[in-house]
């Protein structure tokens, strides 16, 4: 049996993106992790800090029977601002960073054709600075961050920014939200 396709993407907090994806019909698989640092298997505190080069990231797994990278990347882009440099709402920091980090060239190649065509509309009004390159040097976050949003949606994070995100997505892409 050959595995799903796997994309990295990093929009800010995992906490928010991960928030997201877990509802997306066709993702089949969501990871918070770190992504495209030079430490090895660092953790959370180390990845705050600011020294390891890591952004905070979501692993997805998904079926291109069900939904198409495109359309992954659709809103990806919708849920956070790409325009701005390592800074998410009050987040700032290197491990904020908006980027994509593929795991073939032909992913690599539609996120920047994608991005292309974005700037070349003037979608944002302001220049996208999402990085695209390889997935390098990925490790899951610790197990308290996972499915963080849906283990505390009362927390005061949650609920200000996550929630927003989650309910965004709910309401532009109803027909991609799993039943």
């Amino acid at each position: 049996m050959s595995q799903s396709p796997t994309i990295v993407l990093g929009g800010g907090c995992f906490w928010c993106t991960e928030a997201v994806f877990v509802q997306v019909q066709g993702i089949t698989d969501v990871e918070s992790g770190y992504s495209n640092g030079h430490t090895i298997n660092p953790s959370y505190e180390q990845v705050c800090s600011g020294t390891t080069g890591h952004n905070e990231v979501v692993k997805l797994e998904y079926d291109p029977a069900q939904i198409s990278l495109t359309e992954i990347l659709e809103i990806f882009f919708l849920i956070h601002d790409p325009t701005t440099l390592n800074r998410q709402g009050n987040d700032t920091g290197t491990q904020y960073r908006s980027g994509i980090y593929t795991t073939t060239p032909e992913q690599q190649q539609l996120a920047n054709d994608m991005i292309a065509q974005m700037s070349r509309d003037k979608l944002y009004g302001k220049p996208i600075v999402t990085e695209v390159t390889a997935l390098a040097n990925y490790s899951a976050a610790e197990a308290y961050h996972q499915d963080f949003f849906e283990r505390n949606p009362t927390q005061g994070y949650c609920m200000a920014v996550a929630g927003p995100k989650v309910e965004k997505f709910r309401k532009t892409f109803s027909a991609r939200v799993k039943r």
